[in-house]
Formats: C-alpha cells, sequence, structure tokens
C-alpha cells in the first residue's frame, strides 16, 4: 500500500493523530540527523514526508491521473523509463514519480535524469538532487541502474517540453541514444512510457527567444495567460492525465561490445520512440475530453 493510501485527516477535515505522530517524528528525526543520503545526495526521507505529500493533491485532484502498465516495471531491478516530454514545465516527470512511489506494487523511486540547468538553478539544483535526481550522463546512469534503481530519461529534453502547441504530441528526436547504450552496458530493461494530459496543462502559442537569452533559458513561453496574468498564468490547466507503463524491451541479448555500435544504439533507441509514439495515437484515439478523459 503506497503512502497516499493512508489516512491523514478525519472526518473534519482535521488531521489525525497518526499524522501528528508521523509528523513530529519527521521532525525529530531532522534535529537529530537521524536519515540517510546516499552518493547522489538523495533523502528518501525528505522525499517521502515533504516533496511527494506536495505532489499528491495535483497528481489526485487536479490532474486526475490515471497510471497503468505499472506490472511491467520491475519490482526489484534496475530498469531504465523511458518517456515523452510536454508541458512546457516538468510536471510529466513529477506526476510520473508520484505513480511509480505510490501505485506501484513495492513503491519504487524514480531516479531522473536532468538537464544541467536544472541543477545550475538557485534552490531548485539542490531540492533536484535530494529528491533523486542526478545529471544526465551515462556513468551516473549506469551507477544507478547497476544498483537496482529506476532511471527516468525523457530524451526529447527542451524540445520536447517546450514544442509549441502547435506540434503537441509529436515526439522530437532522442538526441544520440546514450540512454540505450547505458541500458545495454548494465543488461536493464528499458520500458517505455507514455502519457497524454500534459501537452495541454500549458499551450505554447510563442516564444520570446531574446528574453530567454537575458534569462539564460531554453525558451520563455508565451501562453494565453502567461506573462499576461502573472503568477497567475503559471497554474497548470486541470487536464486529465493518462501514464501508461509499455512492455519492457531486453537488452541482455545482445552481445558484449554491442553498445558501441551506432546502428544498433540508432536502431534500439527508434524501437523505443516508436513504440511511445504508436502508444500516445492509441490513448489520443480513446480519448473524448482533454478536460475530461
Amino acid at each position: 500500500m503506497g503512502d497516499d493510501e493512508r489516512s491523514t485527516a478525519g472526518q473534519d477535515g482535521v488531521l489525525s493523530d497518526e499524522a501528528v505522530a508521523e509528523a513530529l517524528a519527521f521532525v525529530r528525526r531532522r534535529v537529530l540527523g537521524d536519515y540517510g543520503v546516499d552518493e547522489f545526495g538523495f533523502d528518501p526521507d525528505l522525499t517521502d514526508h515533504v516533496f511527494l505529500p506536495m505532489l499528491r493533491p495535483l497528481y489526485r485532484s487536479w490532474f486526475r491521473v490515471e497510471a497503468t502498465g505499472l506490472h511491467h516495471v520491475p519490482s526489484e531491478s534496475g530498469a531504465l523509463i523511458v518517456a515523452n516530454h510536454s508541458g512546457t514545465l516538468p510536471w510529466d516527470a513529477l506526476m510520473t514519480t508520484v505513480a511509480l512511489r505510490d501505485h506501484h506494487a513495492v513503491g519504487r523511486y524514480l531516479r531522473m535524469l536532468g538537464a544541467d540547468l536544472v541543477f545550475q538553478l538557485p534552490m531548485v539544483g539542490t531540492l533536484a538532487r535530494k529528491t533523486g535526481q542526478t545529471l544526465a550522463c551515462n556513468p551516473d546512469a549506469e551507477r544507478l541502474l547497476g544498483g537496482g534503481d529506476l532511471v527516468g530519461v525523457w530524451p526529447e529534453g527542451f524540445k520536447g517540453i517546450g514544442k509549441p502547441f502547435s506540434d503537441r504530441y509529436k515526439l522530437q528526436r532522442f538526441g544520440r541514444g546514450g540512454f540505450v547504450a547505458a541500458a545495454m552496458r548494465t543488461g536493464s530493461p528499458i520500458v517505455p512510457c507514455s502519457i497524454v494530459g500534459a501537452e495541454e496543462i500549458y499551450p505554447k502559442l510563442a516564444d520570446v527567444q531574446p528574453l530567454a537569452r537575458l534569462l539564460g533559458l531554453p525558451y520563455f513561453p508565451v501562453t494565453p495567460f502567461f506573462p499576461h496574468l502573472g503568477p497567475l498564468g503559471t497554474v497548470p490547466l486541470p487536464t486529465k492525465w493518462y501514464i501508461e507503463f509499455g512492455e519492457p524491451i531486453d537488452t541482455t541479448s545482445y552481445s558484449r561490445g554491442a553498445e558501441h555500435d551506432p546502428m544498433l544504439i540508432f536502431n534500439l533507441s527508434d524501437q523505443v520512440r516508436e513504440t511511445i509514439q504508436q502508444t500516445l495515437y492509441r490513448l489520443l484515439a480513446q480519448r473524448r475530453s482533454v478536460f475530461f478523459g
């Protein structure tokens, strides 16, 4: 049972004794330093008791996420979760994290690979480290996979998350396929993940590149509500989300050194990309409404 299944409030909306006791225990652990952090800076205690509780209301009530195919994600061994990226801000990655921690049979953490920019931003970089994220580089990915962790990658990068609304659900190029090589070196399965609903939360109509360069950002989006409404324009639209984890792609059948074959890497990367794209088309064909599913 995931942490979200536990009751934290009584019928009158007052925190239960259990929730109060848990909060006090958390504070005590922080004061006494009675918690662990791994070599990447990941703090499971902070993630479970502060970070994920902030995301759950969005997952449950705002986006009303439905996650399927979680049985395709291994319960113990390492695996690479590869997903489409969209939405102007990376809410898709955060909602995928909640899905795996709260609804997977054993409640798995997702260790996401982030762009350099994420770790250069004040406070954001520190929070990213503490919640299990690390740089998008093969050595870190391989160490995590080799240690039995779930690693999440969004190969479209900023090209995917910042694409215009007119290109919604059209997958961008997957880069050089470094994620495939990392999976092959560690013998980890690749699990395609398809996300529908994130494309519409901030419909990007334009990109003010001069301002983006001035701020050191990959893009400066203009949506129907931002920047015209100021901070209010950053509230995502309450679209209905679907996250589907597909059948894992085995990487153990390849011979040693196969990860150095650029054509093989390209073909396997393209297979993952095509699997996600076709799943997106299927999910979109089943969807009747952007907001009601």
